[in-house]
């Protein structure tokens, strides 16, 4: 395994925007950068051998200052949509930076995506880490986060998350990579096929704030748990479809205990034969059709995104679980250890 690094560009300030290249022995590599501690690409093989970048990213590094889509990065401090941007805790009401209505989405505008993280090379791997003060984004006490990625010689991309806080607050991290199996600038992802080990999916309103309700995907388009394309469903005369212009749903993983590593979903590209494996050992799935990729900064390939050009499968903790006793807490307490895990592994069919 190599890993190799270079200067990407320097910001106003004089910070270095570093690009770490991680390449095994097939020739297989993942590209990261300290902006947002985010994947800027992922080279794999198709059946025939033949790689290709199968990961949505911008040709410019300033294309990921305070972009929409999140492409690649780490959110943080708290996956997803937050009802009003306020939580209670002991008692303590919290009100949060606000940057979806009065809503808060990913942590809020200054969160953890548009952080230049801090960044060093162990032996075959990459860490970053970034130290978020107390009253960052409205989030009580201070939190040190370690994203850590591993790439191997069987094309598993391995993230995992480390925290720890002096004292009592809430934390949900996720990665918010667009996958294109067929390669970032082939197109629509609706002819993927995606399939999900999640009997149980999350409703949410028109602002896409989550009810509270856990609901059974069963005689719904939510429904993956038989492998199907990404587009046979998406324009049924279904609410949730029709308020977020597609996929932007939560599903809840199957069987899910606290720590433990499982599979919880499979895509694939019938025609290249690329297959993604998602392992995690995170309880949800947030799953998004890139169905406001549109009017996205230049692309890698010298053009911007489309709707549906990439989907993303947000391994996370329960959204808005702050307002939501009935969720698995996302509370952290004092001195304890935040771990959490995803895993891409990327095969290929027969």
């Amino acid at each position: 395994m190599e890993v190799e690094q270079s200067v990407w560009g320097f910001t106003p300030e004089g910070e270095a925007i570093i690009l770490y290249t991680m390449r095994n022995e097939s020739g297989a590599t993942v590209q990261l950068t300290n902006l947002g501690a985010s994947v800027v690409s992922v080279c794999v093989p198709d059946r025939q051998g033949v790689l290709a970048d199968v990961v949505l990213g911008y040709k410019e590094w300033k294309s990921y200052l305070n972009d929409g889509p999140y492409l690649g990065k780490c959110v943080g401090r708290f996956a997803n949509r937050i009802r009003e941007s306020r939580f209670t805790l002991d008692g303590k009401e919290y009100h949060l930076a606000r940057n979806d209505g009065p809503n808060q989405l990913h942590g809020g505008p200054g969160g953890f995506s548009n952080k230049i993280w801090a960044s060093r090379v162990e032996t075959d791997r990459v860490v970053f880490s970034l130290v978020s003060p107390d009253g960052d984004q409205g989030y009580p006490a201070e939190v040190g986060v370690e994203a850590v990625y591993d790439w191997n010689e069987d094309c598993e991309l391995e993230i995992t998350f480390y925290a720890k806080s002096d004292a009592t607050t809430v934390l949900n991290l996720t990665n918010h990579t667009y996958f294109n199996l067929a390669g970032e600038n082939s197109g629509s992802v609706l002819n993927q096929t995606l399939q999900l080990h999640a009997s149980k999916w999350l409703p949410a309103d028109k602002a896409l704030i989550f009810s509270g309700e856990i609901a059974p995907v069963e005689g719904t388009p939510m429904d993956f748990r038989t492998a199907k394309a990404l587009g046979r469903d998406i324009e049924a005369d279904f609410a949730p479809l029709k308020n977020a212009r597609g996929y932007d749903t939560c599903l809840v993983a199957d069987h899910w205990e606290t720590g433990k590593l499982q599979q919880v979903g499979t895509l694939t590209d019938p025609i290249s034969g690329r297959v993604m494996e998602i392992h995690t050992t995170q309880p949800t799935i947030q799953l998004y059709t890139g169905n406001w990729l549109s009017g996205s900064p230049e692309s890698k390939s010298g053009r911007g995104y489309d709707d549906y050009d990439g989907v993303a499968l947000e391994c996370q903790g329960y959204p808005d679980s702050v307002n939501h006793p009935q969720f698995v807490s996302a509370r952290l307490e004092k001195d304890e250890l935040y771990t959490e895990k995803i895993i891409y592994k990327f095969t290929t069919l027969p």
